[in-house]
């Protein structure tokens, strides 16, 4: 069984479409039994692809800042909660904890993760990469500006050490084989 980071929005506004990508995520780490790891909120894409790991017999481990608790809006769905006193040690223990890490579309919070493991696989902290699940396109912008740093000599290695994209479930399911 593998471990799967997921970082998404926590958005309640936002195109169904979306959800219905999150679900199909969802259920497919859940299917053979694995396990995600993630934000824990209540909200969102965060919420619903809890839900799918869920219904399709996948364990679910929500990693828990402070902030998040006093706002009461911490997941139900969990299996194990992880208290982390901020948003960085939330990431640090997602990353830590993951054999896998895909972003679902999100917004500002999931691009800080992003960057966050990005950032650290660049100096050698770990060599997992940011699989983004670019549905819908989702991602092209970032990903034409992650081209253009590198294009610009503002990125020293191949961005393939960083990231894979997959446009579809069946592409991701061809980056990861469980």
């Amino acid at each position: 069984m593998i471990t799967i980071g997921i970082f998404c929005a926590a958005s309640d506004n936002i195109d169904k479409s979306y959800y219905e990508s999150a679900t199909q995520v969802g259920h497919w780490i859940g299917e053979n039994g694995n396990t995600m790891i993630y934000g824990g909120a209540d909200l969102g894409l965060m919420e619903c692809v809890a839900e799918a790991v869920k219904s399709a017999g996948g364990h679910i481990i929500g990693v828990v800042p402070e902030k998040l608790e006093e706002k009461g809006r911490v997941s139900n769905l969990p299996d194990r909660i992880i208290r982390t006193h901020n948003l960085s040690d939330r990431k640090d223990e997602i990353v830590a904890h993951s054999d896998y890490i895909i972003a679902l579309p999100g917004g500002v919070g999931t691009l800080d993760e992003v960057f966050h493991v990005i950032a650290a696989a660049s100096i050698g902290y770990h060599t997992k990469k940011i699989i983004f699940f670019n549905d819908q396109g989702f991602y092209n912008s970032l990903l034409k500006t992650l081209d253009e740093m590198a294009d610009k000599g503002f990125i020293r290695h191949s961005l393939s050490d960083y990231y894979d994209v997959a446009n579809s479930l069946n592409e991701l399911k061809e980056i990861i084989k469980i």
